[in-house]
């Protein structure tokens, strides 16, 4: 006897289908660049030289988002188990 699979179909999920993922990366896009169009606007209190530059809250968001993925993925690769680890 088999049990039927509750959800979804894993290929059918919303954040793996391409149209889903194409609307995500538009939308981290068009965030990045009005964090740089505001800063035209909004004058910087820079603390350190460097945070005052034009497009710096989007360079610095973009590759704390890039840096977190690889950190995770690093983790994923440490913390992982074999397949049968549970088994008796």
């Amino acid at each position: 006897m088999t049990e039927k699979q509750s959800g979804p179909a894993p290929d059918n999920h919303w954040l793996v289908r391409p149209s889903t993922i194409r609307i995500l990366w538009i939308l981290f896009i068009a965030m990045l660049a009005a964090t740089v169009v505001a800063q035209l606007f909004v004058e910087p209190h820079a603390s350190f030289g460097i945070d005052g530059w034009l497009g710096f809250a989007a360079v610095f968001g973009f590759s704390s988002c890039a840096l977190m993925v690889v950190v995770a993925k690093l983790l994923g690769y440490i913390l992982k188990r074999p397949e049968g680890h549970y088994d008796d």
